[in-house]
């Protein structure tokens, strides 16, 4: 059996976030090129830039898995067989696909290259699990729609050679395993191709033909109702009982989200995680973690069942947001307190910020703001400009993220 043991996988749309999953202890990361994956409107990255990532990432003894799991059509294919050849040639560590025919392809030109089935083939039982091993496949990422009894069932009815990947944390999808057709449907955008405009998170209401005027909310709520929206997937205090499952790699999703939300609840994930491999029970500091990371509200999922309408999230609250990122150290604390900063977000002299590390985080106030040629700011409100900060916390480095505690919080 390949020797995969509780493997973190976290989500990269592009290179901050590549850098901020290896930095905060993701085992691995999983992208996509510029085409052929499921997030068409995240940055995503170039063949040269996938090389690049799987060096930066095999140099700091993490995986690449690069995703080519979309829907593909015939004219898709074409390209495809140069493409493959240059993830080979990068030495990706994993294709994620659905298609029998983007797999018969992998096989013929990167024979060596390992095949993880993406969830959107949905698989839900071990015959099926067991087909696609024959066919090559060495690990398969499970449909989100099962409970930890089924996940346990097709673990032990399949072989030891094929590994389980689930999802542990983030979005989750009114439709089956992804399939869905509204966004297609309502603005010629196919989520089944990346491109989904997210339609499950509108607002609706119903009306009867002939009173067209006359708009209904479903339920009796004169805002409407979010009736095909989700709340969040968070796992965060059951890591235990999905590995006792059989699951060896614990998905992130997120790969339209930022570098900060990836670093926050990638670090949370690390800690639980060890925490887990170590024999320590659950630190409950984790999961006050992943909210402050910015989210919907947050349900098992389908975990311990069927969640029906309490896996909804019907009146769309706001994002569960508690602190606003403003920041991400460039360089090291120096013996005075003062870091290099890139700004990200208003802050001023005098305000307390928490500095978030792999390791944790550690509040501190701000005793001086000044550009790199000395000039002195009372606040940070311009985008993106490199700043010097002055009462840091030693030890900082460069990826770490810094954030405020909102007011309204």
């Amino acid at each position: 059996m390949p020797m995969v043991t509780l493997e973190l996988l976290a989500p990269a749309g592009g290179w901050e976030s590549l850098m901020a999953a290896a930095d905060f202890g993701a085992d691995a990361v999983y992208a996509a090129g510029k085409s052929y994956g499921m997030r068409a409107f995240a940055d995503n990255f170039t063949p040269e830039e996938i090389v690049r990532a799987a060096d930066y990432l095999h140099k700091r003894g993490k995986k690449l898995y690069i995703a080519m799991n979309a829907v593909f059509h015939a004219q898709d294919f074409a390209g495809l067989d140069d493409y493959i050849a240059a993830l080979r040639d990068a030495a990706v560590d994993a294709f994620i696909v659905t298609d029998p025919g983007v797999m018969a392809a992998c096989r013929r030109i990167a024979p060596d290259v390992p095949l993880h089935l993406s969830t959107q083939a949905n698989t839900t039982n071990a015959a099926s699990a067991r087909f696609w091993h024959e066919q090559g496949i060495s690990r398969v990422i499970l449909s989100r729609e099962l409970s930890l009894e089924e996940i346990a069932e097709i673990r032990a009815n399949t072989p030891k050679t094929l590994e389980l990947e689930a999802f542990v944390h983030g979005a989750m999808c009114i439709a089956y395993s992804g399939r869905c057709l509204l966004s297609s449907f309502f603005t010629g955008r196919s989520g089944n191709s990346g491109a989904c405009a997210q339609p499950c998170r509108w607002e609706y209401h119903i009306y009867e033909r002939g009173y067209e005027g006359e708009y209904f909310p479903i339920f009796s709520d004169d805002r409407g109702t979010y009736v095909l929206n989700s709340k969040d997937l968070c796992m965060i205090e059951h890591l235990d009982k999905l590995r006792d499952a059989g699951v060896v790699s614990f998905k992130i999703e997120g790969r339209m989200k930022s570098a900060y939300y990836v670093a926050c609840v990638t670090g949370a994930y690390r800690r639980a995680v060890d925490d887990l491999l170590a024999g320590r029970p659950f630190n409950p500091a984790l999961l006050d973690e992943v909210v402050k990371a910015g989210s919907r509200p947050f349900t098992t999922g389908f975990y311990f069942g069927n969640p029906r309408e309490s896996g909804q999230d019907l009146a769309r609250s706001s994002a569960v947001r508690t602190y606003d990122f403003v920041g991400v150290v460039h360089g090291e604390t120096d013996a005075d307190g003062c870091v290099l900063i890139q700004q990200r977000g208003k802050f001023c002299v005098g305000d307390t910020l928490e500095a978030l590390t792999p390791g944790g985080s550690v509040e501190f106030t701000v005793t001086g703001i000044r550009t790199p040629e000395g000039e002195q700011r009372e606040s940070a409100p311009h985008p993106k400009e490199m700043l010097v900060i002055s009462g840091a916390p030693q030890g900082l480095v460069p990826g770490n993220m810094l954030r405020i505690r909102r007011q309204d919080a």
